[in-house]
């Protein structure tokens, strides 16, 4: 009899904690409930491939949570103010205020826009909405309410109608600097003079509210006067006001550890004497032929760019499950180097993967079982593994390569080199269920419209029959010929041990 009780209760999951640098036993603070916050973007310009890595990332945690039985509040803001043009020393303009100015729209207009474009990007990436999309400007009311308990509890200071978080006083009572390694004395000792800085107590205090002059066209009232909030109080108000203190997890790109995920903890200490969260996860950053993705560098590609080919880096358009199982192929903390040659090798590999689901699905099991004991144990690992790989840290590098041996085990079903019959029924509804479940449930992989390719796999699958066909009479001739006139249009066929045949595409 089948259990009923939720995965999760067999397949426990271990997280890198980036506040701690340790692998960790993932336990919630509410059993069978997760609650998740991962900071989104500020939405100024077109999404990019960086942004796709973030998302991909944190969508692979909501989906494989939600697999594994757990309800799960996702919740991911979106920056509309606040976010500088130099984030860390809080210089410069408003990003979205800056965009607004120079096209001559309304800074809302912008937001909408460029908010529209994120959302359809993610959608053909398979990324999942969260459960919460919350903005800035949508909670001027909470942030300001946060900076006032801060304010009495002495840990921040007014100046000429700004408010700013005081570190140095914060650093010698609360600990600083745990998540990211930052120690403040070498900050200051490294830190430099800056325009504004002359009404901060400390180089590195950051604003929680910033005054605006007049012609701001980003601006609230404020106990203070009219301003605008602070980048890093935004994500501490939002994550707190729809998941508590502390929650579960939070998560964001390495870029983001510092100064933002400091401050967040800093501000959140402050104000309540409590962590915000139990376990922070960070992804990688992305490079193109192994330099960092910048505008100034020229390598800058946008996900528009990337699904219509429309870049001189370029070879080739990719489709965007192309782009998601090139990103499944690293694991989330390595670091991602995007070439053609690599995207195309990702393009083989999704095929592969998704010409063994088709099989998968087209087998129909035998009336008459003879299950032998070897080949069940063998099936039956490979499905336990995946589920141990991605709760091992999210593992989709190694996830993948057991799918694969997955395939290999399907094919050899489907062409009659292991006899289906071998296994019991029930192992092979639990491969079926297993394979489909993290190839479309957990990787969120999806077959893509190519009907004009399935019908030529097709072609060739038949072909592949009538040659072994020919094979089997001794019919040699006919067996070349198959073999080599496939080979002139690119398909080149590979005899396996046992009798079946595999192709490639050149």
């Amino acid at each position: 009899m089948q259990s009923t009780a939720p995965k999760y209760a067999q397949y426990p999951v271990h997280i890198y904690n980036s506040l701690r640098n340790q692998k960790e036993e993932f336990i919630p603070i509410h059993p069978g409930f997760l609650g998740m916050y991962v900071c989104g973007p500020t939405v100024y310009g077109d999404p990019h491939l960086g942004h796709a890595r973030s998302a991909v990332t944190f969508d692979l945690v909501f989906r494989y949570f939600k697999f594994l039985g757990y309800k799960v509040r996702y919740v991911r803001n979106i920056t509309d103010v606040g976010h500088l043009e130099d984030e860390v020393n809080e210089q410069g303009e408003d990003k979205i205020a800056k965009k607004a100015r120079i096209e001559q729209l309304e800074p809302m207009e912008v937001v909408q826009y460029y908010t529209t474009r994120y959302r359809n990007f993610m959608a053909m990436l398979k990324v999942l909405p969260p459960s919460i999309e919350s903005t800035a400007t949508g909670h001027i009311i909470e942030q300001i309410q946060m900076i006032e308990k801060i304010l009495e509890k002495g840990w921040a200071y007014e100046q000429e109608g700004s408010v700013y978080f005081d570190l140095n006083a914060f650093a010698k009572v609360k600990s600083y600097g745990e998540l990211s390694g930052k120690v403040l004395e070498e900050l200051q000792v490294a830190s430099r003079n800056l325009e504004g800085q002359s009404e901060k107590r400390g180089p590195h205090d950051f604003a929680l509210w910033k005054k605006a002059k007049p012609e701001h066209i980003m601006r609230w009232p404020s106990p203070w006067g009219w301003g605008f909030p602070g980048w890093h109080i935004e994500c501490t108000a939002m994550s707190t006001k729809y998941l508590g203190i502390p929650f579960d997890l939070h998560g964001g790109g390495l870029d983001l550890q510092f100064p933002h995920h400091e401050a967040e903890i800093a501000q959140c200490v402050a104000a309540t004497d409590k962590d915000p969260a139990n376990y922070w996860m960070h992804n990688n950053m992305l490079t193109i032929d192994g330099q960092k993705m910048s505008k100034s560098l020229g390598n800058f590609i946008s996900l528009e760019q990337m699904f219509s080919g429309d870049s001189e880096l370029l070879e080739q358009a990719y489709s965007p499950m192309t782009v998601r199982f090139f990103m499944l192929q690293a694991h989330y903390r390595s670091p991602v180097d995007f070439s053609n040659k690599a995207l195309k090798a990702a393009e083989k590999g999704l095929k592969r993967l998704m010409q063994g689901l088709s099989l998968l699905e087209s087998l129909e099991y035998p009336p008459v079982s003879a299950p032998e004991p070897s080949i069940e144990k063998e099936i039956e690992e490979l499905v336990e593994a995946c589920y141990q790989e991605m709760g091992d840290d999210f593992n989709t590098a190694k996830v993948l390569a057991v799918l694969f041996d997955l395939t290999s085990k399907v094919n050899s079903f489907y062409h009659g080199q292991i006899p289906l019959r071998s296994i019991s029924k029930e192992v092979f509804e639990k491969v079926r269920n297993t394979y489909r479940g993290f190839v479309i449930d957990v990787l969120g992989l999806e077959p893509e419209n190519t009907s004009g390719e399935n019908r030529i796999e097709g072609l060739v699958e038949l072909l592949i029959d009538i040659r072994q066909n020919a094979r089997a009479q001794k019919d040699f001739a006919t067996s070349d010929k198959i073999r080599d006139d496939l080979k002139a249009i690119g398909i080149v066929l590979k005899d396996e041990k046992g009798g079946g045949t595999s192709y490639s595409v050149e």
